[in-house]
């Protein structure tokens, strides 16, 4: 198979997925949808509670000392939030978004446009976030095959149908999200020739699994926190491993 056959079969299911749960959707009353999505933010939680315990791992722990996982961690956050927030991720997500919803669906009222930004933030935010989406796409690259991938495409592809009866074409809106950050990463992975240390995985899955509580926390309608700005950290984490084990 192909370097990125992994993506095109993730869009496929997405898309797949969206199709049925706006189908779906439209038969379903208020109530119900909301349910569906609190029902989604408590599985967010629950994945991002055990991508968030490899701040344990021990390979992160043998690279950087006992101590320091939690505090690299928590670094990533802060410096990525910081960097994110000047380059206002969220917001040209977010104006991403609506721009796709004007070409895709054409005027709308406010909150049909509300409602279509938020399914398209969400959505990229949960599938391009997540470890199998790094890992994955760079061992697509790599030519190690793409069997994650195709994990994550199954896991998507329902999550899209769940997401769609909720909140409607924006979540199909999210494949263009999806292309571009795995394509992205696949052509690394085909550049890079090798995979990430252990270690290095570890702290951009714990970084990773914090920021999927972020988005947990709003599907929840707890807190409508900015995870978007919060995307840099994935690049800070393994280079914060890298400086601090340099510095052991």
């Amino acid at each position: 198979m192909f370097p990125g056959i992994g993506t095109v079969v993730n869009v496929a299911t997405v898309l797949v997925g969206a199709l049925l749960g706006r189908l779906l959707g439209d038969r379903l009353p208020e109530r119900t949808r909301e349910l569906v999505t609190d029902g989604l933010g408590l599985v967010t939680l629950l994945i991002a509670a055990t991508s968030a315990m490899a701040v344990l791992d021990p390979a992160l722990a043998a690279e950087v000392g006992e101590s320091a996982p939690m505090l690299i961690v928590l670094g990533a956050l802060l410096v990525g939030g910081i960097v994110g927030s000047l380059l206002r991720l969220e917001s040209r997500l977010e104006g991403l978004g609506g721009w796709l919803q004007r070409r895709l669906t054409g005027e709308a009222g406010s909150a049909e446009r509300q409602r279509f930004i938020e399914g398209f933030v969400v959505a990229s935010l949960i599938f391009c976030s997540g470890p199998l989406t790094i890992l994955g796409s760079l061992n697509d690259g790599l030519g190690n095959g793409a069997d994650q991938l195709f994990l994550k495409s199954t896991l998507d592809g329902f999550a899209a149908i769940a997401f769609a009866a909720s909140f409607g074409w924006g979540v199909a809106a999210s494949v263009v999200t999806v292309v571009t950050v795995q394509g992205s990463l696949t052509v690394v992975g085909v550049l890079l020739g090798d995979v990430l240390p252990d270690a290095h995985l570890a702290a951009i899955t714990a970084t990773g699994g914090l920021m999927l509580v972020g988005i947990a926390l709003r599907l929840l309608d707890i807190r409508r926190i900015a995870v978007a700005d919060l995307l840099p950290a994935l690049l800070v984490a393994p280079a914060l491993v890298s400086l601090v084990a340099a510095f052991r």
